[in-house]
């Protein structure tokens, strides 16, 4: 906890506020390293939530992963026809996600579904 002061007072001290100015009215703009820096002060307990609780994933990969097929699939086709439709796309896609995080085969993950046992990616 003292460490984490001592380096946010070093960051400030090397990335000072800036002088507010007379002929401009507002919050002043600050640099994208004094924002970082606030970002970080301001969300500490969340951004090292992964020191704390190792379930907890480093990064958030997986979550960009699993919205990148919905964007391929847009460029390709351009749109979907309908919101159903692609509320629909988004229903498989996240089921056969869970099958594979679950370390089951996406044809096999289907072939259950279909035959009525969809509760298999759970066991």
């Amino acid at each position: 906890m003292e460490k984490d002061l001592e380096i946010l007072k070093t960051a400030y001290e090397e990335n000072p506020l800036p002088e507010p100015t007379a002929k401009n009215r507002g919050r002043q703009k600050r640099s994208q390293v004094l924002n970082l820096i606030c970002r970080l002060e301001n969300y500490k307990a969340s951004v090292c939530l992964f020191i704390r609780n190792l379930c907890v994933p480093f990064d958030n990969n997986q979550a960009e992963r699993d919205l990148r097929m919905i964007k391929v699939k847009t460029k390709v086709s351009g749109c979907f026809r309908s919101e159903e439709g692609a509320q629909e796309y988004l229903t498989i896609m996240s089921y056969i996600g869970t099958a594979h995080k679950h370390g089951i085969n996406a044809f096999t993950a289907i072939r259950e579904a279909l035959n009525g046992n969809s509760d298999v990616i759970f066991a």
